[in-house]
């Protein structure tokens, strides 16, 4: 029994943490528009939920403190207070309260019950505060006694049918005040029949010739929508009925027939319904050309059927039947499980060609598709939308703004785009580090961009996009950009670079990716030390991504960040030097092309390569990693293409596609260069994974420390050019 209360402890907690997410979204969302209805309810569901469930599984601490702010937002839902800076403030700080309560309930760490205290105490001189205090009276003390934990009651949907007296405007009411109190209290949809507006010619402004059509789904009992309507009841025509929100007569896909819904209504005869063909049932607009119901009552049937709908597939969504919750240590277990089926159906392939007259290559082959289809499923489970680690900077914008006293706007594109698991949990630190320094280093104040004819409120733009097997992760600002004098003269102050040396914009702005590197004047609590950019670096080379930054003086620095769409398993090309394998990601290559002896030749001595035209310079693998042996005398060159440059990588043979599964090399090995992991081919020989990024930027340092050497022998001075071959 233990064990079971353990267990739905732990699901609270996770569900919980999710809703703190989606409540922080919609705090910051209600900020910018506080007179957003929905969002004023989304932010009342979020604590209702956190209240009720945590009440029931044991949370009763949580489940009272989420209670004294609930109540605040009742207010705001009845109007009787406005949305201010101040309460959102106060809310997203009892939001963070409410997530330490979560994390000392589990022994993570120890509450402050005096934060709780403030929040509440604030939250109710904040109350107390208003003009209209007097009426609403005081916040209520926290419920203890009284307070019986349950689940929340049983939804109903309700049919209603409401004609206000035609003279209600004279009387000093408002019809839309009635059906705004309705959308109070659950999901609605509103359908106004018209047929009785006149022409405009006698069309009276005083008089009311509208009727409306609702169907409610809410957890109010139906006294409660009956007293709506308690004030003019008597004079206006009401009919509230309740609908059976699970009704037996549907349609596959749990639809209620719009032909059913005007014989509940009224509106049709069941003769005429059960009219047409055995087993079919009328339409509503087939049901006016025969004659009944008046063409004005189609639409709110209509409306009525796609409500029900609707309900009835966030009820299916929600059945723990179509949708359950997996462990993520389950999720990598299976991803490995398919790893080594990956593994043993290459060995089984390879084996099956040793028997071509039996039914093993024909079973070989089945087995293949198989597992690649369970593949592609597996990683697909892995794979999540972005936008989850997006919203959670929303906050991050806002706070250090204020904090530093600058208008800040984040907005975001791409949300939708989806990364594998592994790699969003550790996107998250280096883009934390990217945002900062937009928001110190880059965002002027407001005064500075009004000055230089800029909007006073600075932008950062975060966004995500696929681009083949890799994801672009973009962020972008509209801010002072960076200087490539100033980036230069710091680099030579720190002996980074020679004075004279001969470098492009794009490697001046890839020296503040160095450790220690930083171009602030002073130090801040955000920025400064020349800490950030090294570690965004070391992260993304982790994630075996590239950095690349463009900027431009007055106008803003954009940073992209290239990432691989997983790290499990990846589609590679499988090459081999003498008798060592190795894999190059299929993703980064172009083409394949032949090096005679007479190509070595015409290049003199240097490795250039003639490819379509174009000069492309290249890697001998043999040489790099040091391989004994004799070299073919028709070599084949790997083209690669990174970040826009092309270069090459000399190999013995091209052997063809890999499905790879990555596996990750021990501690002794992790930090050559040029690897990043290893795979197990089929016959269980391990082949190398080739870092191309890393291999072609040590290519150039190489080439720069040889000039450098040159300069300095020839004329007593160091000097500093770009690689002579030039990645093209």
């Amino acid at each position: 029994m233990s064990d079971m209360k353990d267990q739905h402890q732990e699901a609270f907690k996770e569900e919980a943490r999710e809703l703190l997410v989606e409540l922080e979204t919609s705090l910051l969302d209600l900020e910018k528009r506080p007179d957003d209805a929905d969002l004023v309810g989304r932010v009342f569901r979020a604590m209702h939920t956190i209240k009720g469930t945590g009440a029931m599984f044991g949370f009763e601490a949580i489940s009272i403190f989420t209670h004294e702010v609930e109540t605040v937002y009742d207010l705001v839902r009845n109007g009787s207070i406005p949305v201010t800076k101040e309460l959102i403030d106060l809310t997203l700080s009892a939001r963070d309260h409410i997530r330490s309560m979560l994390g000392a309930s589990g022994g993570a760490q120890e509450e402050d019950k005096g934060e709780g205290r403030r929040i509440i105490t604030a939250l109710r001189r904040l109350i107390l505060g208003r003009p209209a205090a007097a009426e609403a009276g005081p916040l209520p003390p926290p419920i203890v006694a009284d307070f019986q934990p349950k689940r929340a009651d049983k939804k109903i949907t309700c049919r209603i049918h409401f004609r206000p007296p035609r003279d209600i405007a004279s009387r000093g009411l408002d019809p839309l005040g009635v059906l705004n109190e309705l959308c109070w209290m659950g999901e609605c949809a509103i359908t106004a029949r018209t047929q009785d507006v006149p022409p405009l010619d006698e069309l009276n402004a005083e008089t009311c010739y509208l009727c409306w059509d609702v169907v409610l789904t809410t957890r109010k009992k139906l006294n409660d929508v009956e007293d709506v309507f308690l004030f003019i009841q008597d004079d206006a025509e009401v009919k509230i009925d309740l609908i059976n929100s699970d009704p037996v007569d549907h349609d596959e896909a749990g639809l209620k027939n719009p032909g059913d819904i005007h014989l509940e209504r009224g509106e049709a005869t069941p003769e005429l319904v059960r009219q047409g063909l055995p087993g079919q049932k009328r339409s509503g607009r087939e049901l006016v050309e025969m004659g009944a119901p008046q063409s004005d009552t189609v639409a709110p049937a209509l409306a009525e059927q796609r409500h029900l709908k609707a309900q009835h597939e966030k009820k299916q969504a929600k059945d723990p039947a179509s949708s359950i919750r997996v462990s993520s240590d389950k999720l990598d277990k299976l991803v490995d499980l398919v790893g080594e089926l990956v593994t043993l159906q290459s060995l089984l392939s390879q084996t099956a060609g040793l028997f071509k007259k039996t039914k093993i290559p024909a079973i070989a082959e089945a087995v293949e598709r198989l597992t690649a289809e369970l593949r592609d499923i597996t990683m697909g489970i892995r794979m999540l939308p972005i936008g989850s680690t997006f919203s959670r900077f929303q906050r991050l914008v806002r706070d250090l703004s204020r904090e530093m006293g600058k208008e800040i706007e984040l907005t975001t594109d791409g949300a939708e785009t989806e990364l594998d698991k592994t790699v969003i949990e550790k996107l998250g630190d280096p883009l934390v580090h990217i945002l900062r320094n937009s928001i110190d280093h880059g965002i002027e104040q407001p005064g500075n961009r009004v000055a230089a004819n800029k909007p006073r409120i600075g932008t950062v733009h975060l966004s995500a996009k696929h681009s083949g097997a890799h994801v672009l992760v973009q962020v972008r600002d509209d801010g002072k950009g960076l200087d490539p004098d100033a980036i230069r003269a710091k680099a030579v102050g720190k002996g980074l670079i020679a004075s004279d040396a001969k470098l492009t914009e794009k490697d001046l702005f890839a020296l503040i990716l160095d450790p220690g590197f930083s171009t602030a004047e002073k130090v801040t609590s955000v920025s400064g030390r020349g800490v950030g950019m090294d570690v965004v670096k070391r992260a993304i080379d982790s994630l075996r991504g590239s950095i690349e930054i463009s900027s431009r003086k007055g106008a803003g620095t954009t940073i992209t960040l290239k990432l691989p769409l997983t790290l499990a398993i990846i589609e590679g090309l499988l090459v081999k030097i003498g008798a060592e394998s190795f894999i190059m990601p299929l993703s980064l290559v172009e083409e394949c092309v032949e090096l005679t002896r007479m190509d070595i030749q015409k290049a003199n001595g240097r490795d250039l390569a003639h490819v379509r035209g174009k000069i492309v310079p290249y890697i001998r693998l043999r040489e790099q990693f040091r391989i004994t042996g004799e070299r073919p005398p028709r070599e084949q060159i790997v083209i690669v293409s990174i970040e826009g440059r092309r270069a090459g990588f000399v190999v013995d043979r091209v052997v063809g596609g890999h499905q790879t599964v990555i596996k990750n090399l021990g501690s002794i090995y992790k930090d050559i260069d040029g690897i990043s992991g290893a795979t197990i081919l089929g016959d269980g020989a391990v082949a190398l994974i080739l870092d191309a990024p890393r291999l072609i930027q040590q290519m150039e340092n190489e080439e720069q420390t040889a000039l450098v050497t040159k300069g300095t022998k020839q004329t007593g001075k160091t000097r500093q050019e770009p690689f002579e071959g030039g990645i093209t």
